[in-house]
């Protein structure tokens, strides 16, 4: 089992990292609460989970531990996989999720892309008591990125994670340019953040 690579930081999408560590470079998914802590970073230690599965073996990445509870508590809800839990972690801070778990804020969590009604109530009634009782609502601040000056660089790469995480590139980049037109100086992940809760 990996626990963690810790390494240079060769290549990042907000989809995607690539640690090389020990001369292997290793291609691990990412939340975008992950991608903004580690923008901008040389050397990186990513938490690791490992999904494998008779057809792949998929690394997912983490900056710290809570986030990846969070990821393992998701997924062992029952209709909630890993593309869903990245999707639910890149919506919404660590801390985001749990207080929208803890207070039974089914609209909330109903508002991320692939979550239906019976998905968000399954996920308040199995999760409610284990967030509490790991503790993994404590600590992990909101934490704002730094706006950037808004340019076709932003919406590029917004409508390039959008697209990594499935969806189709048209519709995407009509919400993102609404988005960037409405409020211009949005980094990229918040921007994808609120495209998140729209395309439907």
């Amino acid at each position: 089992m990996i626990e963690y690579i810790r390494g240079e930081l060769t290549e990042l999408s907000p989809a995607l990292a690539t640690v090389e560590a020990g001369g292997v470079g290793y291609g691990l998914s990412i939340s975008l609460n992950t991608y903004s802590a580690i923008q901008g970073k040389k050397e990186v230690k990513l938490y690791v989970y490992e999904a494998i599965r008779e057809d792949a073996y998929l690394l997912y990445g983490f900056t710290n531990k809570k986030e990846r509870e969070m990821f393992e508590l998701l997924i062992s809800v029952s209709g909630v996989g890993t593309n869903t839990a990245r999707m639910m972690l890149s919506a919404m801070t660590v801390s985001e999720l749990c207080n929208a778990i803890s207070t039974g804020n089914e609209k909330l969590i109903k508002g991320i892309k692939g979550i239906g009604k019976m998905t968000a109530q399954r996920i308040i009634v199995d999760l409610r008591d284990k967030i509490v009782a790991l503790g993994i609502a404590d600590e992990i601040p909101a934490g704002g990125a730094m706006a950037v000056p808004v340019d076709t660089q932003v919406r590029d790469e917004a409508v390039a994670a959008l697209t990594m995480l499935g969806f189709s590139p048209a519709p995407t980049q009509k919400v993102v340019v609404q988005i960037l037109q409405e409020q211009p100086d949005l980094p990229v992940e918040q921007v994808v953040k609120l495209a998140l809760k729209q395309i439907k």
